[in-house]
């Protein structure tokens, strides 16, 4: 008789459920709610607990299954159009990774453990080191394109809005050290809407300069900061960033600050990197 312990199996399937949400927002260059992620994956580690127990085999019934991925990839990924396209590649990245603990056990001669609670741990980590590898490599060119996706950001400040064009760019890695958020790169006449009496500063190739002088702008005095960067040709760089109240890409409220572009971007066809 196999004994199963409540505990692995919760904390199992939970790190499992975590480390493929992750792993779906990176692959498709979303920003990482670590928390959202976390208390989506306490319902699968739950949900696996539940579905152990024999009299509530029913839950082991695709309709069932299919219903806690998607109130999963609800919690993880928000509202749509985000819930559909992350329910998709978290059943995707799912599905991958079932098989391939299935065929490793198998290979292995543990004929009937080919299952996330049976896998021994050095399984389950050859697993999805293998899948996550596949599903980069076939998905790559896909994931390439999406580099160039030009979608709308909206950006709201003390009740007034900006609604910029933006370059989805998945190379993008710059963030704010203190608080862990995404920036937002967009090129200064873009933001005018959001700002009232209109901004007068010198351009932001000289971060010090334009620091100083919208540190006396009403709005901006409390909100502004300096933050580092690197990139190709400027080895140590400053962008002059400030905190907005909201900042939507395609629908979904991401935590976002917003820097000033020190050069144009796009040349007409966007006015923003995210």
């Amino acid at each position: 008789m196999n004994v199963i312990y409540v505990d692995e199996l919760f904390f199992l399937n939970a790190l499992t459920d975590y480390l493929l949400l992750l792993s779906c927002a990176r692959l498709r260059g979303k920003a990482l709610r670590r928390g959202r992620f976390a208390a989506a994956a306490a319902l699968g580690g739950a949900y696996a607990v539940f579905a152990a127990i024999p009299p509530l085999s029913f839950l082991l019934s695709l309709a069932v299954k299919a219903l806690v991925s998607l109130l999963m990839a609800w919690i993880a990924f928000g509202a749509p159009p985000e819930l559909w396209r992350g329910w998709g590649c978290f059943l995707a990245l799912s599905s991958a990774f079932a098989g391939a603990v299935y065929g490793i056990s198998l290979l292995s001669g543990a004929e009937g453990r080919g299952t996330v609670s049976g896998a021994p741990l050095k399984t389950l980590v050859l697993s999805f080191g293998l899948c996550y590898a596949a599903v980069r490599l076939f998905f790559g060119r896909f994931l390439r394109r999406r580099e160039r996706c030009i979608v709308e950001a909206r950006i709201e400040l003390c009740g007034k809005a900006a609604v910029v064009r933006a370059l989805r760019d998945t190379g993008n890695a710059l963030f704010d050290p203190l608080s862990g958020s995404r920036i937002l790169l967009a090129e200064p006449v873009s933001l005018g809407s959001l700002f009232s009496p209109p901004l007068a500063f010198p351009l932001p190739d000289d971060p010090a300069a334009c620091f100083r002088a919208l540190s006396s702008h009403p709005v901006l005095s409390r909100r502004l900061r300096l933050v580092g960067f690197s990139a190709v040709g400027t080895k140590r760089g400053l962008l002059v960033c400030f905190r907005p109240d909201s900042v939507t890409v395609e629908g979904t409220e991401e935590p976002y600050l917003v820097a000033f572009s020190p050069t144009p971007l796009g040349d007409g066809e966007y006015a923003a990197l995210v």
